[in-house]
């Protein structure tokens, strides 16, 4: 293909932003049209019909990323030929793909889709290829403090303390086995609060010999001075992600039922930030946020407590900040007009005070809200039971709680939840390895039959991975093997 395009090409920027909300579809095609004339591979007599096609596809696939790409075709009303060749025409050029990345729904591309795409871990668990997990989640919480309303863990549920020595042992045993290809492949989470371990800083200490650089999601209310004593290891974590559950004491207790949480919460989160700035320490800091209903124009105090934070250790300031809108509550997720005009309008009033208190944040609106931000609404991914996939994706990623038990979804990972053992992969102990429990659930083809519910046993990963196989199976079956899935 010869191509007589040169880098900063007006034409060329027309088109990478032919995907975004807001964009002149028509200016977009015509500069690619010109684009298209000039280029050997174009046949000439078409090429404006041809350049509308593709920015329709890239804006459809910018909006909707996993559409199945036969779905695409019967859209285009193109018989199979002809939207063989547009395909082929759409891969090679890379405005085009730059203009699905910065669609609405781009966060799925640039956070999750291709990510895993260039790992290969996706091909693995289509063709059936057993494989060490890509990314590992460690439980190592025996239990919680809080009881948030949210929340799945059955009140009062919790590991039992004689279980952590040994726990701790297997863990130590995992992160042993796990391949050191990517420093980011693990990370401590649950279930239950990862700091309740006294072991955490030694299991931390362990991966970060091997390269790992953990983050750790935590409410941080144990993470105070003396538990950063006790246990040095800490300081050798990656990042430290704690969850904000609001920005005043009665909004902690309704969320999560323990009275002076965010006073604690807030006091641990100063010191931390003082004692990485004396130590020099390059643990990263970060807060998760959740937009609750109602609780919109919450977002500009967050602000008001990031520049609190990044106050308290100047050339120190706070890392990162994920903001997140949970209207799980809502017919399909959707908000209604007003909330949406509301959310919409303080995402902006929210990004003009960002820029003025916390210049350095890297903010990350996720899914929903970079998508509302942009001036539109992403149809956020909701897998239900009829369409999980009861081979689950062990080989994109596991689970592992104290016992040892390798749970194939994130929100399964909770001690006697009911019908969460059904998607417990197996048991790693002193003879069987991590990679051996994958191998034999995934070359004995096991199958877990979704039930009612189930799939509230994935978080937001695990429908991302689940609704791009979906997809793949799909192109697959429907005779688009090498272009499954548009981008790779």
């Amino acid at each position: 293909m010869t191509r007589m395009t040169v880098a900063g090409d007006p034409r060329t920027a027309e088109v990478s932003r032919c995907a975004t909300p807001g964009s002149d579809g028509g200016a977009a095609a015509a500069a690619l049209r010109s684009l298209l004339t000039v280029d050997d591979s174009a046949p000439r007599d078409v090429a404006g019909v041809t350049a509308e096609q593709l920015v329709a596809l890239a804006r459809r696939y910018g909006a909707s990323p996993f559409t199945p790409l036969e779905e695409a075709r019967r859209e285009l009303r193109l018989d199979v030929d002809a939207f063989r060749r547009l395909l082929e025409l759409f891969a090679g050029r890379p405005e085009l793909r730059a203009a699905v990345v910065r669609g609405p729904a781009g966060k799925y591309w640039s956070n999750t889709v291709l990510p895993l795409e260039r790992r290969g871990v996706l091909d693995a668990v289509l063709n059936g290829t057993p494989r060490h997990p890509h990314l590992l989640g460690l439980y190592p919480g025996p239990t919680c403090m809080f009881r948030c309303h949210f929340c799945v863990r059955v009140t009062g549920a919790r590991y039992p303390q004689t279980a952590l020595a040994d726990g701790n042992a297997t863990l130590a045993a995992v992160i042993d086995e796990m391949p050191d290809d990517d420093p980011h492949a693990l990370y401590l989470s649950g279930g239950l609060e990862p700091l309740t371990n006294p072991g955490l800083g030694g299991l931390v200490s362990r991966a970060a010999r091997r390269g790992f650089e953990l983050t750790l999601y935590t409410n941080s209310f144990a993470l105070t001075e003396k538990t950063l004593s006790a246990q040095s290891g800490l300081w050798e974590l990656g990042a430290v992600r704690t969850s904000l559950y609001g920005l005043s004491d009665e909004e902690y207790e309704r969320t999560t039922g323990k009275r002076q949480s965010y006073s604690r919460v807030r006091r641990n989160l100063l010191r931390f930030q003082q004692l990485r700035a004396e130590r020099e320490a390059p643990v990263r800091l970060g807060l998760n946020y959740i937009v609750l209903p109602g609780r919109a124009h919450r977002l500009l105090d967050l602000l008001d407590f990031v520049a609190e934070l990044d106050a308290a250790a100047p050339g120190r300031p706070l890392d990162f900040l994920n903001l997140r809108e949970d209207y799980s509550g809502r017919p399909d997720g959707a908000l209604t007009p007003a909330e949406r005009a509301e959310l919409q309008s303080v995402l902006l009033a929210f990004e003009e005070k960002a820029r003025q208190v916390a210049p350095r944040l890297r903010i990350d609106y996720g899914y929903a809200l970079h998508a509302l931000k942009s001036g539109t609404e992403a149809e956020l991914v909701r897998i239900r039971p009829d369409t999980m996939r009861p081979s689950a994706h062990p080989q994109v990623a596991a689970q592992i709680d104290v016992l040892g038990d390798v749970y194939l979804y994130r929100e399964a990972g909770f001690p006697g939840l009911p019908g969460a053992d059904r998607y417990i992969a197996g048991r790693v102990d002193a003879d069987t390895s991590l990679r051996t429990v994958v191998d034999r659930f995934v070359t004995g083809r096991v199958r877990v039959p979704p039930s009612a519910g189930d799939e509230y046993f994935m978080d937001g990963f695990d429908q991302v991975v689940t609704a791009r196989l979906n997809q793949l199976e799909a192109d697959i079956a429907a005779g688009w093997s090498d272009h499954r899935g548009l981008l790779r």
